[in-house]
């Protein structure tokens, strides 16, 4: 048995939907987004999951869990606050048969959007208005260029991807199906290491809301597959 990766960008959140840079603030999915998500759901419904990895940030937390609600296991998805030992205690689980049927969640910022700096908030047809088409494109497209206080993309993939290694991959290689419900930067930041991309081509790579990208791994090397 091969382990199966599916990496999916949250739905259109509201702020997509009026055209505001986002980054890191944590807006909720718009009536679309919540749409999307069901529609990713009924797409990845037959992957027995096993772990389901989250960003912090509510948009993509609300689309795991919509898509999950179309999962044909019901198994119960179950927040993790590892970082929070109190919480861990308190929630305790007495009961083994309850205990097999939840799916873990675990949430980190290393996979969080990238964040925008002085641009969230700011309508993005009048970034370009006011800093030009060239310098719009070098802030929202380039690999290594960061929008004011912000980050680039090879910033966002510097916590993206070490946080991958170190906290997912392993369930890969134990053969366990693992979803990441994340956002379109921070999963860009995978991608470019699963398929071995250069910066000339990440920056061209668009994983659209709510669209699930489905990779096999065999133990050392993630294949691109459809659902």
């Amino acid at each position: 048995m091969v382990a199966k990766l599916v990496l999916l960008r949250h739905g259109q959140s509201e702020w997509n939907k009026k055209k505001l840079f986002t980054g890191w603030v944590d807006v909720s999915l718009s009536e679309k987004g919540i749409e999307e998500a069901f529609s990713a759901g009924s797409k990845i419904a037959d992957i027995p999951f096993d772990v389901i990895y989250t960003s912090t940030l509510i948009r993509a937390q609300m689309t795991a869990m919509l898509a999950m609600s179309k999962h044909k296991d019901k198994k119960v998805p179950c927040f993790i606050h590892e970082n929070d030992k109190s919480h861990l205690e308190m929630a305790k689980i007495h009961n083994a048969n309850a205990e097999s049927e939840l799916i873990p969640v675990f949430m980190s910022s290393d996979l969080n959007e990238r964040m925008y700096g002085t641009l969230q908030g700011q309508n993005k047809d009048e970034v370009k208005k006011k800093y030009g088409e060239e310098q719009f494109i070098k802030w929202r497209r380039s690999y290594d260029t960061p929008p004011p206080e912000g980050e680039s993309l090879k910033m966002t993939k510097n916590r993206a991807w070490p946080y991958f290694q170190k906290k997912i991959i392993s369930h890969l290689e134990n053969k366990e199906h693992v979803l990441i419900s994340a956002h379109g930067n921070s999963l860009r930041a995978i991608v470019m290491e699963l398929e071995n991309l250069t910066p000339e081509e990440i920056v061209k790579f668009e994983i659209p809301t709510g669209e699930p990208l489905c990779y096999t791994y065999d133990g050392t090397k993630f294949s691109k597959t459809s659902l």
